[in-house]
């Protein structure tokens, strides 16, 4: 193995559950000698972290693959995740990729390392089928990078899915739920205390199917309220586990922050059914009003898809008509993508169901993240005058010897401060005084 030392640099694509695993990817990589370098600064390696949940997740990576080995022509270049562990042979056959690595084989550093004594023009692909996962590897966010403050960090706990949607391809690059002992959860979340961070995200692919030897989601919440950090939030959690006992454990927290992340998908019971969602929108309405009712300022999101083959006009319909009377803080809005593989794929194969033409799906994504902005307007408006504590996460210099400094509250809210110091890595009392651009909230110290 080459004795000199090693830098790598780290690119990551897609959702929180890759970020934690590619910090704790770069973390171990540092333990063993390597040195953490950036994109541009001519690392050995760059490690480029994947997403494949939709068809246009697919094509940044591919988009941002080709960038970067165009701009890094002296840099080995690993891709691995979800892209990697389903499209290796799509991979395989794009020009200045070194490695492609699934999602076991990306943990093992040694496998870096033989990266760079390999043959330049050499190409390592190794994937192991998901159908074979067991193990549960870590993914912490220890590796702040440099210059960065350590104020939000995430944390996994559990890995893959059982639920098999019909148009989901996560149980094939992810494999079955599994879940982390707690002891290790525990460990690992001290070790982000005493690092500094302020704030832990739990995150998972189906974060509320935690379980291990019998303790539940709910009860590992409760087990990390003694670590030492200021607030800790979950990632998102699925509506069939946004129960009774989860509720109670947030609203009787001070520490577990009121937000929930709850993918809706569709507003409709007929696509619901046909999705193989868990749940219809009596019960999912049934844990929204649970939630906001129970817990004080309680912040709910929701994933919402539009265009899934099939849907009708009158689905559509049903759908905006069901936002508009929930409390959601705010959507998240996406177009459905046929995936191979799943059983929408063979439905639509087999004409069972009928793609939306293009046109009317990107009409309704435009009226629904319409209806996501006055949803979001109108629940920061109801906290114009009110104080709050945020945890701020980054600054800029403003003029005049000031720092324009932006974070999020305990729900969610974003709000940006002028202050004399720079306050990225803080927390402060601030009174939020009006609405700015962008849907981030202007706010005043308090002290």
């Amino acid at each position: 193995m080459n004795s000199t030392i090693k830098s790598v640099a780290s690119v990551t694509l897609g959702c929180k559950l890759n970020y934690a695993e590619t910090s704790s990817i770069i973390d171990n990589l540092s333990n063993n000698g390597w040195c953490i370098s950036e994109i541009g600064k001519n690392p050995d390696l760059i490690i480029i972290h994947t997403c494949a949940v939709t068809n246009q997740a697919e094509q940044k990576c591919r988009q941002r693959i080709r960038k970067i080995i165009r701009e890094n022509p002296s840099s080995r270049v690993a891709v691995i995740g979800c892209y990697a562990q389903l499209k290796s042979s799509v991979l395989e056959g794009m020009v200045g990729i070194d490695a492609v690595l699934g999602n076991e084989e990306k943990f093992d550093p040694a496998i870096y390392d033989d990266l760079l004594d390999a043959p330049v023009n050499s190409r390592k692909v190794m994937i192991t089928p998901a159908s074979s996962f067991q193990k549960v590897y870590q993914g912490y966010s220890l590796s702040s990078g440099e210059g960065r403050k350590r104020t939000r960090a995430f944390l996994k706990i559990q890995d893959g899915c059982d639920y098999g949607c019909a148009y989901c391809t996560i149980p094939a690059a992810r494999g079955r739920s599994r879940s982390l002992p707690s002891g290790v959860i525990l460990d690992r979340a001290m070790d982000l205390a005493a690092s500094g961070y302020r704030e832990i995200v739990l995150t998972g692919v189906n974060t509320g199917d935690y379980r291990h030897d019998g303790l539940t989601f709910a009860g590992l919440l409760r087990m990390l309220e003694k670590v030492g950090v200021s607030r800790i939030r979950i990632s998102s959690v699925e509506p069939d586990f946004l129960d009774e006992e989860l509720i109670s454990v947030v609203a009787a927290s001070e520490k577990i922050v009121p937000h929930f992340h709850v993918p809706l998908q569709s507003g409709s019971d007929a696509i619901l059914k046909a999705m193989r969602r868990r749940y219809d929108t009596a019960r999912y309405r049934e844990s929204i009003l649970r939630a906001v009712g129970r817990i004080p300022d309680c912040a709910v999101g929701a994933d919402v898809m539009v265009g899934y083959p099939g849907e009708t006009e009158g689905d559509f319909n049903d759908l905006c008509r069901f936002i508009e009377g929930l409390q959601l803080a705010y959507l998240h809005v996406f177009s459905c993508s046929v995936r191979p593989g799943t059983a929408l794929e063979l439905q639509v194969r087999n004409r069972e169901r009928i793609p939306v033409h293009p046109g009317e799906i990107s009409r309704r994504q435009k009226a629904l993240a319409e209806l996501g902005k006055r949803k979001e307007e109108a629940f920061n408006a109801r906290y114009i005058g009110s104080e709050c504590v945020v945890l701020f996460e980054e600054s800029r210099k403003a003029g005049r010897g000031r720092f324009l400094c932006t974070g999020y509250s305990r729900n969610y809210l974003r709000v940006s401060v002028e202050s004399p110091t720079d306050l990225a890595g803080e927390e402060r009392a601030i009174v939020i005084e009006s609405s700015g651009e962008d849907l981030i909230l202007q706010g005043r110290l308090l002290s």
